[in-house]
């Protein structure tokens, strides 16, 4: 099969390869891949690799068709149109075919493109787990009003997340972003107020009379906002992040707050295979009905085209040079 692979840290290494189809696990579905997006994880993978290992195919969403089952599997029939962000440790879906555990993967939207569904799939899995499990807000709404502050509203996973909180939890969001078209986004994406996250955090939401939030998302640059958000933190509040420490973090402040602080990757649940796995298969059958009614709308905001090496090679240029709005997205052949 036709695959693009990795072969050493650079972008310029981002190159068609041909391999064998990928072997099914008991749990595994094989989809022919029609979509992909693009992700932080992607460039983090690539940078972390050495012309000395072997081509790394990436790719963290994806949108297709079920072609083959393995032995295990029952959630999907052949022929079903899924999506999913899969597992870092397997191989990604920058491929022609891409085995994945079913119980990662959704049934796809009926509704949208496979191009807007494709953004989705990484970044609401995120948003849903920061806000529903380590922040424990419910999604019915029984916490309506409280305050949510999303550090870095405009990226992928706040785009979601603000519409999580505002739509679905009816929360107050305060979303920070820096620029115009990122105001303009977060305020698009349901933020009730914005603050920028290059200035003083604590002076900004204060100033917008919030004195303390319930919640708190850091979804980037932890170290430099981790004094901000101590002291912005209400008693008892809840803060979860997204971002791996640069240096060790000063929690002390939380202490007599009884405030927490939770991490949240993604890929823990397909990784260490935990008990709850396919959590991940109802979360995003949840994220597809609620694409369909459009309670949510889909976050990409650049279609490359087609999947070749050089829209690739943009993709992840366009990433790594930062202030990236929404996601991006590539369309594999057309049939």
């Amino acid at each position: 099969m036709k695959a693009f692979a990795a072969k050493g840290n650079k972008i310029s290494t981002l190159s068609a390869i041909e391999t064998e189809r990928p072997h099914l696990n008991a749990h595994d579905l094989l989809i022919n891949v029609e979509a992909v997006s693009v992700n932080p994880v992607d460039t983090k993978v690539r940078q972390s690799l050495s012309a000395l290992t072997e081509p790394v195919i990436l790719g963290y969403d994806g949108y297709g068709t079920v072609v083959e089952r393995g032995s295990k599997a029952h959630l999907f029939a052949i022929g079903d149109k899924v999506f999913w962000a899969g597992d870092v440790t397997r191989s990604g879906s920058n491929a022609e075919f891409q085995a994945v555990d079913e119980r990662i993967v959704g049934f796809a939207p009926k509704k949208i493109s496979k191009a807007k569904a494709v953004a989705m799939p990484l970044t609401s899995l995120t948003a849903y787990e920061l806000l529903f499990e380590k922040l424990a807000i419910d999604p019915t709404g029984a916490d309506k009003n409280k305050t949510l502050l999303i550090i870095n509203g405009a990226g992928g996973v706040g785009s979601v997340a603000t519409q999580l909180a505002k739509k679905i939890a009816k929360l107050h969001v305060i979303a920070s972003a820096s620029t115009p078209e990122a105001i303009a986004w977060v305020k698009k994406m349901g933020a009730d107020e914005v603050v920028n996250h290059h200035g003083s955090l604590v002076d900004d939401v204060r100033h917008l009379g919030h004195h303390h939030v319930d919640y708190i998302l850091i979804l980037n640059a932890v170290n430099q906002h981790i004094a901000a958000v101590t002291e912005l933190i209400a008693q008892q509040g809840k803060i979860a992040n997204i971002i791996e420490p640069a240096q060790a973090l000063n929690l002390d402040p939380l202490a007599h707050k009884s405030a927490s602080f939770s991490f949240e990757w993604m890929f823990t649940k397909a990784v260490s295979q935990t008990p709850d796995i396919e959590s991940q298969h109802h979360i995003l059958n949840q994220i597809a009905q609620w694409l369909d009614s459009g309670k949510i709308t889909s976050t990409m905001t650049q279609n490359l085209g087609t999947l070749t090496e050089k829209n690739l090679q943009n993709a992840h240029e366009m990433l790594e040079n930062g202030h990236t709005i929404g996601k991006i997205v590539l369309i594999t052949d057309e049939k």
